[in-house]
């Protein structure tokens, strides 16, 4: 069994089943399809708590993200298994993988939240993974 950590804020996403999915760089070992996985917040602190009860991995692809400064939305293109999303597929994925604004206020630093999802996104990724061509995979999960 795999375990992933989150930020808070994602939190009560995970909980409503509207997350279903993370994205990870690559390392030793993900989850497979078909194996339980762990959500946490705060996790290797003395404030983990567990999200939900183990939710099963679906399944695991690899993605391509890539962000700038030149835009100000952030993020310039995302490719989920060789596939290139449109540009109204990528407002629509920032909102699945828990980046809608309104669901944010409140929740998240105010510098993160932008006016879409994909701009919040584009934040939060330049802030959180240096470079701007990031390759990994997206872990999807049954929601309970």
């Amino acid at each position: 069994m795999v375990a992933y950590g989150f930020k808070k804020f994602f939190g009560p996403q995970i909980e409503d089943g509207t997350k279903t999915h993370t994205i990870r760089g690559h390392r030793r070992r993900h989850a497979h399809p078909g194996e339980p996985v762990q959500l946490f917040t705060g996790l290797r602190t003395i404030h983990c708590r567990k999200i939900i009860d183990d939710p099963i991995c679906r399944q695991v692809l690899p993605i391509v993200i890539m962000s700038t400064d030149l835009i100000s939305c952030g993020i310039a293109y995302i490719e989920i298994d060789g596939m290139p999303l449109r540009r109204d597929e990528i407002e629509a994925f920032a909102i699945s993988d828990g980046f809608a604004p309104d669901r944010l206020r409140g929740l998240a630093p105010a510098k993160l939240i932008g006016s879409t999802a994909r701009e919040t996104m584009g934040r939060f990724w330049r802030e959180n993974n240096p470079g701007s061509r990031f390759e990994g995979v997206i872990i999807r999960w049954s929601p309970i």
